[in-house]
């Protein structure tokens, strides 16, 4: 089906906290359920991460209202302590997250190959919603 070169999209956000939290934030299940929903309608009840190359993690994602779920997950290519994530997802997606120190900000640059049902546009725009989010929380958030 595909001609072996996907579409990759690359969605970034700067957030005003140091890499070490935002890394903890975006890697621990107790913050992932906090964050990891595009909308307010939506929510991750449940997650799990095991945070190594060959580790495998999953978020369960639903509508509020019980309507629609989903669990988005695969397996970790790559992890490299504060700065690089890659992984690749169950329908064999690649993603690439990096963690760039600016001070005492981080810049997150997330690419992931396009997948081929839902137009390019809606695609960046629900992964760059999920970012906003990130950042609200881990900008707001207090670590326990």
């Amino acid at each position: 089906m595909g001609n072996g070169n996907p579409v990759t999209i690359k969605v970034e956000a700067i957030v005003h906290a140091p890499v070490e939290s935002v890394w903890e934030y975006w890697t621990e299940p107790k913050h992932i359920t906090k964050w990891n929903q595009a909308s307010d309608d939506w929510h991750t009840p449940y997650a799990e991460n095991d945070l190594r190359a060959g580790g495998k993690f999953v978020s369960r994602m639903e509508a509020k209202d019980g309507s629609f779920g989903f669990d988005f997950g695969g397996v970790y290519d790559e992890v490299n302590m504060n700065e690089s994530i890659s992984y690749t997802l169950g329908d064999g997606r690649k993603v690439k997250i990096d963690f760039i120190r600016q001070g005492d900000d981080t810049k997150i640059i997330e690419v992931f190959e396009a997948e081929e049902t839902n137009a390019i546009e809606m695609q960046q725009a629900g992964w760059q919603a999920i970012l906003d989010n990130f950042k609200k929380y881990a900008e707001g958030a207090k670590v326990e």
